[in-house]
């Protein structure tokens, strides 16, 4: 099969880049705002135009040299030109030409690649009149004055663009890259890349049944008494927040509302319910609290549900531990019950404490920070995918129906949680034992004991961050 066309658009910072990627996909796909640097990543995608020419089209980051992130995306914009079939670079039609866009032009222009000078938002003959003809001194051999926004003098472009992408060949269902070998700018353009802070601040959701103590571990973690202690069930109704610092880090409790069996709930506390489920979607770490001297019950199986649910890190506390329960005969025989009934929370440390003694209370915050740590990890795609090498030299992936599955490289896309793709010839042929396989080396290589660790497989090609 032929390769498709890769078409890229390059510019500066809030040009109108996205406005033409999403006009040409026929579709709102990549986000666009007045906001500079909106855009920040690559995205692909495949379009058509004359209903039967199939190319690539690909948004850049605005080119700037402001800071260094700015300097990143200016970096890997320009690879993109270089590895790129035609090149689109847009400018701003509502202000005066740039020295900096004239530079960046001869540049791309210098690659001895099909190029085109799109000056955006001429919205209308006053503007064609007073701005477009300044941008005539790039010297651009096809320059095209339109407002994508505006739809208006699109047309000309587009034939343009025909010029340049063949036509599908009748046999031909859909064109693809059908290249074996990844190159490092293959892996760069398909992975979402963040670019976000050391974050200090952690989100810790107190959850589990009514009356296990919740309030109470609260009010030992704060040294004082800031949550409503009862002996009467379900007494914290509206999520309560405390925000303590510890180890150069801010962490944020929320007392959840105790959950009943749904039989069991009535009235306000079906608004703290749910009030309790939107709390969970904002955290990052959930205590499950579990009432030592009833063991896991149906009900804590189900509370366990929501951490799943949501992807949370996760530490189980068995409160009302007291002295008479500590030893080791004892601890085994708790811990084998809660392994047993929460086996999909297998990831999840356990902590013995009482809230009302004290007893380790103060262990539950370096345990919060250090999976907090390994929530946020991102592990270097070189060292993942030299831990995959050794994961299926150690034990292949099964065949599907004697066909063969081909893992060709692992890059992890996102963290809180860490999530990892593996992209590979048959998204539909890992069976999920393998995948389990995989994790618990992943898990054993790279310690990530306490979080949820998520495992997608990606086709080659498709943008990772893709559902």
């Amino acid at each position: 099969m032929n390769r498709l066309k890769k078409v890229a658009i390059l510019g500066r910072p809030n040009v109108g880049k996205s406005s033409l990627f999403n006009r040409l996909i026929r579709q709102r796909d990549a986000i666009t705002s007045d906001v500079v640097g909106t855009t920040r990543d690559i995205k692909k995608r495949v379009a058509t135009i004359s209903g039967n020419r199939d190319f690539e089209i690909i948004d850049t980051g605005g080119i700037d040299d402001s800071t260094e992130l700015f300097s990143t995306i200016k970096r890997l914009s320009l690879r993109t030109a270089n590895e790129a079939d035609i090149i689109i670079f847009m400018v701003d039609g509502k202000s005066i030409p740039q020295e900096e866009d004239k530079e960046l032009f001869y540049q791309l222009q210098n690659l001895g690649k099909p190029i085109a000078l799109v000056v955006n938002k001429i919205d209308n003959d006053k503007d064609e009149i007073t701005r477009y003809w300044d941008f005539l001194e790039f010297g651009a051999e096809r320059i095209f004055p339109m407002s994508v926004s505006h739809n208006r003098y699109m047309n000309d472009f587009y034939a343009w663009l025909e010029e340049h992408i063949p036509e599908k060949q009748e046999k031909e269902e859909a064109l693809q890259i059908e290249d074996d070998e990844l190159s490092f700018e293959d892996i760069i353009e398909m992975t979402h890349v963040d670019e976000q802070e050391d974050n200090k601040e952690i989100k810790v959701a107190i959850i589990g049944r009514v009356n296990t103590g919740k309030s109470s571990l609260l009010n030992a973690f704060l040294k004082e008494e800031r949550s409503v202690v009862s002996d009467v069930a379900g007494t914290t109704i509206d999520p309560v927040d405390e925000s303590i610092e510890y180890k150069e880090h801010k962490i944020t409790f929320v007392d959840t509302a105790g959950i009943r069996r749904r039989s069991k709930i009535v009235g306000i506390e079906k608004y703290a319910f749910g009030r309790t489920e939107e709390m969970l979607k904002q955290a990052d770490i959930a205590l499950l609290v579990i009432d030592a001297t009833d063991g896991v019950l149906e009900l804590d199986e189900r509370i366990a549900g929501l951490i799943e649910k949501y992807k949370l890190g996760c530490l189980i506390v068995l409160n009302k531990w007291d002295i008479k329960r500590d030893n080791e005969n004892t601890y085994k025989k708790a811990v084998q019950n809660i392994r047993d009934k929460l086996k999909f929370l297998h990831y999840a440390p356990l902590i013995t404490v009482s809230a009302k003694t004290g007893l380790r209370v103060h262990k539950i915050l370096d345990e919060i920070i250090a999976i907090y740590g390994r929530y946020k990890k991102r592990i270097p795609t070189s060292k993942l995918n030299e831990v995959l090498k050794y994961a299926i030299a150690k034990h292949h992936p099964p065949t599907i129906n004697g066909g063969v599955v081909r893992i060709k490289f692992a890059t992890q896309y996102e963290t809180k949680p860490p999530k990892i793709a593996l992209i590979m010839n048959r998204v539909d042929g890992l069976h999920f034992s393998y995948k389990r396989y995989l994790a618990n080396i992943f898990r054993e290589k790279f310690d990530f004991e306490g979080v949820p660790l998520i495992i997608e497989e990606r086709k080659r090609g498709q943008r990772i961050d893709d559902e």
